[in-house]
């Protein structure tokens, strides 16, 4: 098999495609021969060693992966050879084949294309966490998404659309803003070269948004913030802008308001039945039209590095996939 290495976690420019043994499975494993991997936020940040979980050196980066079961494990039983699924792995991904964790492992429906079924699981499974198990979003509520045309972003609108909500897509160009109209978006906001809070006023008739979903962090939190309606939830999801925002707790007091972590990753970990309810409803969603992953490109997986620097110049709507 072949696979990108990082044997030194100070940047993408560190990678290498090296042929390394095919492995076989553990107890509790399968053994997949990937078809497509998408490329997510923590996957840059893991290789300059920024992310929360460190993975013992080298390692193969690429969270997120779709493929075919070649081979399992003892003990597994959800799975079979020849079987098409989809992995949230957390790293493997940008490779020819990975061993995974069977109970990791979506099961794809017949007609669910693998470069769909990669850029699905993180961005789905975030958002749906979010909107419907922390926020509780209901129909005729009005959701601000920040970073709207990234990829957990373009997962919520679809989302919230399907739920019933009323949304406010803010992004950072006019292109982006426009996506999130197609996505079904109710109204945009271009936060470069609009006032955010001067724009929600006017969209919210002086409200302000029920909930705010924001994955970006930075410099757009505290005013995003400061716009929210009374009793609304704000639910913290990354910090694709870099800086890790801090709040000023009166505005929380003042406002009535909620400040609600989202951690989809870990709520998989330990909630692994809820979680997977959650994956089949999405899934059923999925093949009746009501969500579908907006694909920036799919390119070769050779390329992986001219992929992160796409990634890097904030220029993609929705996901980046690596094919084999």
């Amino acid at each position: 098999m072949h696979a990108w290495l990082c044997e030194n976690p100070v940047g993408v420019e560190a990678l290498s495609w090296k042929e390394i043994p095919t492995p076989e499975p553990k107890p509790g494993e399968a053994l997949i021969a990937i078809k497509a991997a998408s490329l997510n936020f923590p996957d840059l940040l893991i290789v300059q060693n920024k992310y929360q979980f460190k993975p013992a050196l080298p390692f193969v980066p690429g969270s997120e992966l779709s493929g075919v079961v070649q081979a399992v494990g003892e003990g597994v039983h959800n799975l079979q050879p020849g079987q098409a699924i989809a992995c949230l792995s957390g790293t493997g991904g940008f490779a020819t084949h990975a061993i995974v964790e069977a109970k990791l492992c979506m099961p794809l429906p017949e007609a669910f294309p693998f470069v769909d079924a990669a850029a699905f699981m993180m961005i789905y499974g975030t958002s749906h966490h979010a909107l419907v198990d922390r926020a509780q979003l209901r129909a005729g509520e009005t959701l601000l998404v920040l970073g709207a045309a990234g990829g957990v972003g373009t997962a919520a609108i679809q989302i919230a659309k399907a739920l019933g909500a009323r949304v406010i897509a803010a992004a950072s160009s006019d292109e982006k803003c426009a996506l999130c109209k197609r996505l079904g978006a109710d109204d945009t906001i271009n936060y470069a070269t609009q006032n955010l809070r001067e724009a929600l006023k006017t969209l919210t008739q002086g409200k302000g948004p029920d909930l705010i979903y924001d994955p970006v962090g930075g410099d757009f939190a505290e005013p995003a913030f400061r716009s929210i309606a009374w009793r609304g939830r704000y639910l913290v999801v990354g910090f694709a802008a870099g800086p890790i925002p801090s709040l000023p707790l009166n505005l929380v007091l003042l406002k009535g308001a909620s400040v609600v972590g989202v951690f989809w990753g870990d709520f998989a970990r330990r909630e692994p039945a809820a979680n997977a309810t959650m994956m089949a409803e999405l899934a059923r969603w999925y093949a009746a039209g009501k969500v579908k992953p907006v694909i920036d490109r799919s390119m070769a997986m050779a390329d992986l590095k001219a992929a992160y620097a796409h990634m890097g110049s904030r220029g993609v709507m929705g996901k980046l996939v690596m094919v084999n």
